[in-house]
């Protein structure tokens, strides 16, 4: 195992979560002793800005803590016990891309999932492997990277794919934000819940709820039923996720389960199971990426500047389940706890009627030497159906990037529930290789008019 104190470095330093991870680790320094912290990040300017921030956090509650601030990969990674890594390729200016030339096709506009979700891990694999080089060239030889960039399941995939050995455990906050208002329904801490989830990341359902041994599914189905996957006074919920289209997001869990009440879904499924209603609701010149700019990422740069001109740092970021769990994942790779958290790993018969090489979203045990998943067993036809669905979409856009083919992107974008013909997978497709022509691995075309291209 490592020893303490460690020297973390982050990995997209001028994200505006940053400063909220940080703050996470201060508040467990006895859990997760720090004797350095290193931002690393491309654009300089950015976290230049934030960095000032994530000081005066560390200064808050430590003297000694060693602070690095640096866009050399060799400052940042030489001796690293671990990475956080979370890039965003192309930054907020390409997610409004991603959102709104779907939108312009009638399709789905988000992030992580839709075309929006393909475009952006054709964006994010190669960098994220170029990462991990850097990471294995000078951290310590026992360092983990943990991995929080989006679309975590396409980049688990293609980390599988490219670098099999690499020491990166892929994690998204999702399934532990679901957790967090499930617990505010049922009146207890998430970390009394012990769920079972099978699926892949954004793309998944809760079967069991258990609190003190019991499985408390059957009270949340009767709640759901009435306001949603959110407390009756929906204020409560986590200022992160509180704003109207994430309010939104959490009541879209009852047409879901009024329809499919078995099992408790990822809000994400919202955008493949009722993507008309979703596109309907959705402003396509003014999507969420223009929400975060001139919301989240305006606010904290304003922070930064005030604190910057008065010394005084107004209280402009959130520490939520995000940085949370990372630092109990840190935490549990560090020590070896063993602790229980749903996090993306190889299937290897953790979902007995998926793949073994699936990369899926399940529970695991934390170890030192990685994640230990558990069972779930083999899951139901309509489910095991739409996962591999989704699964092949996924896997085709990770061969794409990494053969350069135009088809396979084609046939990703097709698959995808999203989509709802050929046509509006080509157009849309098309329309992205123009966009991301900066960011994406050039794709060529196998055939011309029907002859084979030379």
């Amino acid at each position: 195992m490592l020893k303490p104190p460690f020297i973390l470095s982050i990995a997209g330093g001028g994200s505006t979560y940053t400063p909220g991870i940080v703050k996470s680790l201060m508040v467990r320094l006895s859990d997760f002793p720090l004797a350095e912290i290193r931002l690393y990040d491309i654009d300089s300017a950015r976290q230049e800005t934030i960095a000032p921030v994530v000081e005066k956090v560390i200064r808050d509650h430590s003297q000694q803590i060693k602070f690095t601030v640096t866009n050399d990969p060799e400052v940042a990674f030489s001796g690293a016990h671990f990475v956080f890594a979370q890039m965003r390729v192309g930054q907020y200016k390409m997610r409004e891309q991603d959102e709104k030339i779907p939108l312009r096709h009638g399709v789905v506009g988000q992030e992580t999932c839709g075309p929006g979700g393909l475009a952006y891990g054709l964006r994010t694999i190669l960098p994220m492997v170029e990462l991990i080089d850097l990471v294995e060239r000078y951290a310590d030889k026992k360092a983990w990277i943990v991995n929080y960039s989006n679309p975590a399941a396409i980049v688990a995939e293609g980390v599988r794919r490219l670098r099999p050995n690499a020491r990166v455990l892929n994690i998204c906050d999702m399934p532990v934000a679901a957790m967090r208002n499930i617990g505010a329904i049922l009146g207890v801490d998430r970390h009394k819940l012990e769920v079972d989830y099978f699926g892949l990341n954004h793309f998944g359902w809760f079967t069991r709820v258990m609190v003190d041994g019991e499985d408390r599914l059957p009270e949340l189905r009767r709640h759901i039923a009435k306001f949603g996957l959110l407390t009756e006074d929906a204020a409560q919920t986590d200022p992160q996720h509180s704003d109207p289209s994430w309010v939104k997001t959490w009541r879209n869990i009852k047409p879901i389960m009024d329809h499919f009440p078995d099992y408790l879904p990822n809000p994400y499924l919202q955008y493949y199971l009722m993507p008309n209603e979703i596109v309907e609701h959705q402003d396509p010149d003014y999507t969420r990426a223009n929400e975060v700019m001139n919301g989240r990422e305006k606010k904290l740069f304003a922070a930064a500047q005030e604190y910057k001109r008065t010394g005084v740092l107004p209280d402009a970021f959130h520490v939520g389940v995000h940085g949370a769990f990372i630092v109990d994942v840190a935490c549990s790779l560090a020590f070896d706890l063993r602790q229980r958290h749903l996090v993306i790993v190889e299937n290897k018969g953790a979902i007995a009627n998926l793949p073994y090489d699936a990369m899926v979203e399940v529970p695991a045990y934390i170890t030192a030497a990685g994640p230990e998943p558990v069972r779930m067993g083999a899951v139901p036809l309509f489910h095991q159906t739409l996962l591999m669905q989704q699964l092949a979409s996924e896997q085709l856009l990770v061969e794409a990037t990494i053969e350069g083919s135009y088809e396979k992107a084609l046939q990703a974008f097709t698959l995808n529930r999203t989509v709802p013909t050929m046509q509006h997978a080509r157009a849309i497709l098309d329309e992205m290789i123009e966009a991301n022509r900066d960011y994406w691995p050039t794709l060529q075309k196998a055939w011309r008019n029907g002859e084979a291209a030379q």
